[in-house]
């Protein structure tokens, strides 16, 4: 006769520990130490989907979620492959560093990603090349923040923040 074992652990105690445990286990960026070797941020943050080198010569490593996502992660890698420090790229306040010098394309894209759209729009000398980046404004709002480059799409000539059309619900029942 075979005699049936009973758990001490009754089946909700059960899966509240393992629930408790697989959010114990989960890392984010805010996680990881400044001047962490790149090794130990790629278990965390997996291999970057963006890479550029700097003036100075280290490269900066962008996770970007874009075209979908509304966040990308950056840091920048020295020569022994440790990393500064991970930051939010996608917000107001960091969007706020294209009001300081000339930022070309190249910049925009080695600061916070490859964008999640690219258009032309415009007529004459309103023409512009536009970016956009899919994000949260105020960390609430489903937004893009589009980065315009001007007649020529050689640098950023302004930006703001719009609602995301994605986001945006159209139930309009036309003509029923």
């Amino acid at each position: 006769m075979l005699v049936k074992a009973r758990s001490f652990l009754s089946k909700p105690v059960l899966l509240g520990s393992v629930a408790l445990l697989s959010l114990s286990a989960c890392s984010t960026y805010r996680d990881i130490p400044p001047n962490s070797p790149l090794t130990q941020v790629e278990q965390v943050m997996g291999t970057p989907n963006y890479r550029c080198t700097l003036v100075d010569g280290r490269q900066r490593l962008i996770w970007s979620q874009q075209p979908l996502g509304q966040y990308a992660y950056g840091a920048n890698l020295d020569q022994n492959g440790n990393i500064d420090k991970v930051q939010s790229l996608l917000t107001d306040t960091h969007f706020k560093k294209l009001d300081n010098n000339r930022w070309t394309q190249n910049d925009v894209a080695c600061e916070f990603g490859p964008p999640a759209d690219i258009e032309q729009m415009g007529l004459g000398t309103k023409n512009s090349l536009i970016w956009s980046y899919r994000y949260k404004q105020s960390g609430a709002w489903n937004s893009l923040m589009y980065v315009y480059f001007g007649p020529n799409g050689d640098a950023v000539t302004h930006y703001h923040p719009g609602p995301d059309p994605m986001y945006e619900r159209w139930e309009w029942n036309w003509g029923q």
